[in-house]
């Protein structure tokens, strides 16, 4: 990247430019994990990117230079640009994560403490689950250390009583992903805290300091995630990203000077590794303990409990699977009913009765039904192909076949019959017809 140069500036000669540092392998950039703060940021100022080493002819028209997450080391002439940079009156925005400079593996503390500020070795850990799954993923309700920061984000008033402060201090709820604690001497001021639920008790998260001497300004948050495109709209994310900006470039915010005179912030106490200490067995003699006169006391169930460690893998493992993540669904239940209780029998038992007489089979329809019916129950069943059957049928109805000879029985000889029977009707007919004319 090119020294930045007077294009930066508008007409009156003010910064316009908001300047991202990629030459230390930062962890994310605007084009890779700021992609949404990228979106807020480019709306009001133009965002450029910084490759090549720092000087102080490439941060001389920067509004704001933002580190995010360095994983190099920076060498003396770098610092001393970004320490006249602010005392010229620029802003400057440093973003850490979990295992500070350790982790890292960067100076960046020897900047930060020149203004007062240091990032901790260590990681912010919820103790109680809630909402998020992974421990490291603290949702922190009560962080707030200044009340200004909490009338900024406009969710308090600024006229509330000294006795509101608890108000001012649950004003705000953010996500403090993956990050660290800092150590803030009186030089700068804590903005931010852990809280009570997440460990270390009430450690400061984000300080700001302004110089006496220049309107210079820098603001350092411990979590480099809290502004990464997974979390930036969580919870009220955006709106701490918003304050902080505001003060960066704007006199509007004028921290309250009683709570950063007296923020309500803990000691910090360090705990033993457990895990590591665990690997370093040493055998020692005990004496025994009394045994007690409850023996279930003895039983030690903490080798199998229920937790939410295995969670966040699980969750992975529907990417890894390719399978569908969604909610199960209720299966009906189908219950068992049991049988009713015996009761004892007041009556005589029944023997199986005699079988029924045999009876030969008949056709109930063929003996009961009129001509009239079975003839239709024959059409019916009969088509065109079915002729010789239909006629013999209609033969053995009417019974014509009974007066037939037993060799002359088919179709032909009962049409011939009928025909015949039909002619003598005709024939008695007409004779009836003649005697009457006479």
């Amino acid at each position: 990247m090119a020294p930045i140069s007077q294009d930066n500036m508008d007409e009156k000669g003010q910064r316009t430019a908001v300047v991202f540092n990629i030459s230390k392998k930062e962890i994310f950039t605007p084009n890779n994990g700021f992609k949404s703060l990228n979106k807020k940021l480019r709306s009001n100022w133009k965002i450029l990117i910084q490759k090549d080493e720092i000087t102080e002819d490439r941060l001389a028209n920067c509004k704001v230079f933002i580190i995010a997450g360095p994983r190099e080391k920076f060498t003396a002439p770098e610092f001393e640009a970004v320490k006249k940079y602010v005392e010229d009156g620029g802003s400057l925005l440093v973003l850490m994560g979990e295992g500070g400079e350790s982790k890292f593996d960067t100076n960046i503390n020897f900047l930060l403490e020149y203004f007062g500020i240091m990032v901790n070795n260590d990681s912010a850990v919820r103790t109680s689950y809630y909402k998020y799954f992974h421990p490291k993923e603290a949702l922190i309700s009560n962080g707030v250390l200044n009340r200004a920061f909490s009338i900024a984000a406009g969710k308090t008033l600024p006229n509330m009583s000294e006795e509101d402060s608890s108000a001012h201090a649950q004003a705000l709820t953010y996500l403090y992903p993956y990050g660290a604690t800092l150590n803030v001497d009186k030089s700068a001021i804590a903005v931010l805290s852990t809280g009570s639920v997440c460990f270390p008790l009430n450690r400061p998260t984000c300080a700001l300091h302004s110089s006496k001497y220049s309107k210079g300004k820098v603001a350092v948050l411990g979590s480099v995630h809290m502004f990464q495109d997974q979390y930036l709209d969580k919870e009220e994310n955006s709106k701490i990203m918003d304050v902080i900006f505001r003060w960066l470039t704007t006199d509007e915010i004028t921290l309250n000077a009683i709570d950063a005179e007296d923020p309500e912030i803990n000691d910090y106490n360090m705990l033993p590794d457990t895990a590591k200490l665990a690997e370093r067995l040493r055998s020692c003699l005990q004496e025994n303990d009394d045994t007690p006169r409850d023996f279930n006391a003895l039983f030690d169930d903490t080798l199998f409990k229920l937790d939410t460690t295995v969670v966040p893998k699980v969750l992975k493992a529907y990417d890894q699977l390719k399978v569908k993540h969604g909610q199960l669904k209720l299966i009906q239940p189908s219950f068992e009913v049991p049988l009713p209780a015996l009761q004892p029998a007041v009556f005589p038992p029944e023997f199986k009765g005699l079988p029924p007489p045999a009876l030969d089979l008949f056709d109930l329809d063929e003996a009961f039904s009129s001509e009239k019916s079975r003839l239709a129950q024959i059409t019916n069943k009969c088509n065109d192909d079915d002729l010789e059957y239909y006629v013999r049928e209609c033969g053995e109805i009417l019974g014509v076949s009974n007066k037939l000879p037993s060799d002359s029985r088919n179709a032909k000889h009962i049409l011939e019959h009928i025909f015949a029977q039909v002619v003598e009707f005709r024939k008695l007919n007409q004779e009836d017809s003649d005697s009457g004319r006479y």
